[in-house]
């Protein structure tokens, strides 16, 4: 396994080099999340790459993150907004929210991006009572015991043609051991069982291999009632 590492790492690396060349405002910004003792969970620069695209293709304007870190995916994906877009996103650290908003005035974000800190579920649920207007993309990357809530409210915030996004739901491949005890990789079957049997949506998973090891995303599409 460490020498298919070695070669995935080089391949992201190659991959990344070829389609994406410098970006020193990104590289800065996971050099900044680096220096602050963030954990190192951050999406690849190719998988930024991915949610920049599906910002794009989808034609978002109204983006929910639940899970900030600092910010890296969220600078991805607020670059792609057109002009009047906004995300919301939700962190639960007030410290890793302070490193964020450094990230987001960098970047030169901020006036894009609302940042709610605190429990995700309690923001999900002021957004549900201040009546949010329905978000286009909704992306999914906190912590994963508790995605079967997650996707119960995105539902909620969703509409027609929304796009939902979970990432990390392969878990080293931990995902097919039905036994497992571990609450992440419940929490990556919860978003199988929730994906593939709700009736409103039409959804698929990617494995995915590179820097950040073997893994992958489920998305899914929300169809009308």
């Amino acid at each position: 396994m460490a020498g298919n590492e070695k070669i995935w790492t080089a391949v992201d690396r190659y991959a990344a080099g070829s389609l994406l060349g410098s970006d020193p405002v990104m590289e800065d910004i996971l050099e900044r999340n680096r220096g602050s003792g963030l954990p190192a969970i951050d999406v690849s620069p190719l998988q930024g790459k991915f949610l920049d695209l599906m910002v794009r293709m989808c034609g978002a304007r109204h983006i929910l993150e639940i899970g900030t870190l600092g910010g890296y995916s969220t600078v991805w994906m607020a670059r792609a907004l057109p002009a009047g877009g906004r995300i919301v996103t939700l962190e639960l650290e007030e410290r890793h929210a302070r490193i964020a908003r450094r990230n987001f005035a960098a970047a030169g974000v901020s006036d894009r991006i609302e940042l709610h800190v605190g429990p995700a579920l309690s923001s999900l649920e002021r957004l549900g009572e201040a009546r949010a207007d329905p978000f286009d993309l909704i992306f999914i990357d906190a912590d994963k015991p508790n995605n079967r809530r997650y996707l119960e409210w995105a539902m909620r915030l969703a509409r027609p043609g929304t796009v939902i996004i979970c990432d990390n739901v392969i878990r080293d491949g931990a995902v097919i051991e039905a036994d497992s005890r571990d609450a992440s990789v419940e929490g990556a079957r919860d978003v199988f069982s929730f994906f593939g049997g709700h009736r409103r949506l039409e959804a698929t998973a990617l494995q995915t291999v590179g820097e950040k090891g073997h893994d992958g995303f489920a998305m899914a599409i929300v169809n009308g009632d």
